[in-house]
């Protein structure tokens, strides 16, 4: 999940239920749709508008550069997160952020079918990343202003499991969706009516959240404190021990794997001609958007479970290898091209699951090198830098893949987990490394 910048806020008073009318702020009916919601254009933005210039005829380096940019509203999004505290509510932003996402990707729709649809597209595209990007800032804020803190506790399990609902929603059902109406109609009009359904979605998520929220008063601090502040963000996150053995952890740590997931779902619709599986729309739907998304929420659970009993250090090294070795499933792939659904299948709940383990290793590197003074704020940069090490790399995996073919770009992302275990050894011997049980 997308995490965002929230600052300390001052006392604030949240209307109770019973003066606002029957049900209205109760966490069980807003907590579920606002997470589901967050998920939605986060994946429209990286995984849907992958697949659909893929199936618009795009070269794999224009996809990859293109839909790699619109990584950099997260990565700059603890630049304007402190307006989102400065203008209007929380709530506000919520439901605004949301109508804007329902338009741009309405946007995206009415624009297929233009002799200008790239451009088009791609400056929709880049309004619902911004959109997304400070949602989730006032989202994650919204979430702390609008429980108490028992609340904020029970309700943490209920945001992450929707939040991954909505990730299969859209990188399973939706994908799906739209592969079987492109054998009804053509390319462009499959994804026009995908993605006018998606906008009619987001605008009754926004209806329901302008009636459901709860309205948390909230006294914004003077807009001169926030210049200071995030002079303190910074002065704080680079005073950290071991800075520059940690940045180059989280700019680099999963190198291959940002050029691995901007190729994996175009590798899979090229044709076999191309190097690619030549498998459906509906399939890759079904097997990158939905058993990889299970198995990779498996691994993340299973790592988190790991470490609550062990600690990370005894799991370091096993989660470098989950997170890095898998990949040959790839190579494998694009050497032999198998026609078996389950084979591919296979690889595919392989990798992922090796993946969600693995990652459990750097999230949690990011939250303990976060803890301390202004660790809020400090978290928020780590997510940024997070951002920008999937950004750079993505960028140029489908020059890459053109230049090299999918064969060899794949044996080039495996000689890459060099890069994760490099990294991996001094983030190791940190402090960072060393935090234990209880997570």
């Amino acid at each position: 999940m997308n995490n965002s910048t929230s600052t300390q806020h001052p006392q604030q008073t949240i209307s109770s239920p019973g003066r606002e009318g029957k049900g209205k702020g109760l966490p069980a009916l807003w907590v579920p749709t606002l997470y589901f919601a967050e998920a939605m254009p986060y994946m429209a933005v990286m995984t849907l508008s992958v697949i659909m210039y893929t199936n618009l005829g795009l070269s794999n380096t224009e996809l990859a550069l293109y839909t790699s940019w619109l990584y950099l509203p997260w990565v700059i999004k603890p630049l304007w997160s402190p307006l989102v505290d400065v203008v209007r509510t929380k709530r506000w932003w919520i439901v605004m952020m949301q109508l804007l996402v329902g338009a741009a990707l309405a946007g995206v729709a009415l624009t297929l079918n233009t002799s200008w649809w790239l451009r088009g597209t791609l400056c929709f595209f880049w309004l619902m990343a911004f959109s997304s990007a400070t949602h989730d800032i006032a989202a994650d804020g919204f979430y702390i202003l609008g429980l108490s803190e028992k609340d904020q506790a029970l309700y943490v399990g209920v945001r992450s499991t929707f939040y991954r609902i909505g990730m299969i929603f859209c990188q399973g059902a939706i994908v799906m969706l739209a592969g079987w109406m492109e054998r009804a109609y053509s390319v462009p009009v499959a994804w026009n009516i995908t993605m006018l359904l998606l906008a009619a979605l987001m605008i009754l998520l926004a209806a329901w959240h302008g009636r459901i929220l709860p309205h948390a008063e909230e006294q914004p601090a003077a807009k001169a404190e926030f210049a200071t502040a995030f002079l303190d963000t910074l002065r704080a996150f680079f005073s950290r021990p071991a800075i520059a053995v940690s940045l180059l952890f989280m700019l680099l740590f999963r190198m291959p794997e940002a050029l691995l997931a901007k190729m994996a779902q175009p590798f899979m619709l090229r044709s076999v001609a191309e190097g690619g599986l030549s498998l459906s729309t509906v399939t890759v739907g079904f097997t990158y958007g939905t058993v990889g998304v299970v198995c990779l929420l498996a691994g993340g659970l299973l790592g988190g479970w790991l470490v609550s009993r062990h600690g990370l250090r005894r799991w370091w090294w096993p989660m470098v290898l989950a997170i890095s070795v898998p990949d040959l499933v790839y190579v494998y792939l694009a050497f032999a091209q198998p026609t078996n659904l389950w084979v591919i299948n296979a690889c595919v709940a392989l990798e992922q699951f090796g993946y969600g383990l693995g990652f459990t290793a750097y999230s949690l590197f990011l939250v303990y090198f976060a803890r301390g003074e202004k660790s809020t704020s400090v978290f928020s940069l780590c997510t940024a830098f997070q951002a920008l090490g999937m950004m750079l790399p993505g960028m140029v995996a489908g020059w890459l893949a053109d230049e090299l073919g999918f064969r060899l770009f794949f044996v080039f992302v495996v000689v890459c987990c060099l890069v994760t275990f490099l990294v991996s050894i001094p983030a190791g011997r940190t402090r960072y490394a060393d935090s234990g049980n209880g997570v």
